[in-house]
């Protein structure tokens, strides 16, 4: 891994699916039910192929290039790609809503999460845009007052809004990590000092001077350096945390424990994570949710 000093596009700190897509899917919900979302989601679908062009081509290059996958089969994941997406992101709402019975989940490494998120200190919880990490809030129950998510403030705002205006509450806290940097990683250290949980996700960034360029899925991309270094002076178990869907409408927990000798250095930790994720993605491949340039091109 090396630092890389040329500008490219990267993301812009807001996520795909706006304000508007998010109110559309909350009411639907509300008004004609989870079958009717999902049956109006496969229209909506075949919608952002053509009119969210940077999204697609961002989609078809993750396809033919780090997946290897010929012409026509790349032309039918486009679809199946946002679908996925849409699914999860209905299932994000309908789950806060308070319909968990309609979801099943499984767990893997369960017991051992436990002991971890157990003991007296805190735990840092590292993941990545893919699959639905909300999905783990009925899960987390009493410790959900305890997680705090670190995240850009584009992002923190967006969802402050849709959730006063869909009445719906979030259990856990958010620390914007745009709006200070040393107040941000002060209230994370608090946080973990009063045994509470800190959630980063690993794989996006807004400044090109606080990433590394890696290898990942046979290609460089650039990763933030931030949460790994964190973790890693901290001196607290790390956890790196998935919740993929899988068919039936059911979520299964991945979670896998960082040995602490490997949670020591910034940059050993940060290769334990890209082979993490580059192994879930072999599984899911259609959950990698971010639609922007990530590769070097």
């Amino acid at each position: 891994m090396r630092m890389h000093a040329e500008e490219q596009k990267k993301w812009s700190g807001k996520s795909r699916g706006g304000r508007f897509g998010y109110l559309f899917f909350v009411h639907t919900i509300r008004l004609l039910g989870l079958r009717a979302a999902y049956a109006l989601l496969a229209l909506v679908a075949i919608y952002f192929i053509p009119f969210a062009p940077k999204a697609t081509r961002a989609i078809w290059l993750y396809n033919r290039r780090q997946r290897g996958l010929g012409v026509l089969r790349s032309v039918v994941e486009l679809y199946r790609h946002y679908y996925t997406f849409g699914q999860t992101l209905i299932d994000r709402i309908a789950l806060r809503a308070g319909m968990q019975s309609r979801f099943r989940f499984e767990f893997d490494n369960y017991e051992r999460f436990l002991q971890i998120i157990n003991e007296p200190g805190g735990t840092v919880l590292i993941g990545a845009h893919v699959g639905c990490w909300e999905a783990g809030a009925g899960f987390f129950g009493k410790y959900g007052k305890k997680i705090n998510i670190v995240m850009f403030d584009a992002e923190h705002e967006q969802i402050k809004e849709i959730l006063r205006e869909s009445g719906q509450q979030g259990d856990y806290k958010i620390i914007p990590v745009n709006q200070g940097a040393l107040e941000a990683i002060l209230e994370i250290k608090f946080a973990l000092d009063r045994g509470e949980y800190a959630c980063f996700n690993g794989d996006r960034y807004l400044d090109r001077a606080t990433a590394l360029e890696c290898d990942f899925m046979g290609g460089k991309a650039h990763f933030p350096v931030g949460p790994f270094r964190i973790a890693s002076r901290c001196r607290v178990p790390v956890v790196f945390y998935y919740a993929m869907r899988e068919k039936g409408r059911r979520y299964r927990f991945l979670f896998s424990e960082v040995p602490p000798t490997e949670s020591r250095r910034t940059e050993t930790l940060m290769t334990a994570y890209l082979r993490s994720l580059e192994t879930l993605l072999a599984r899911y491949p259609r959950q990698w949710f971010n639609f922007y340039p990530f590769w070097n091109e």
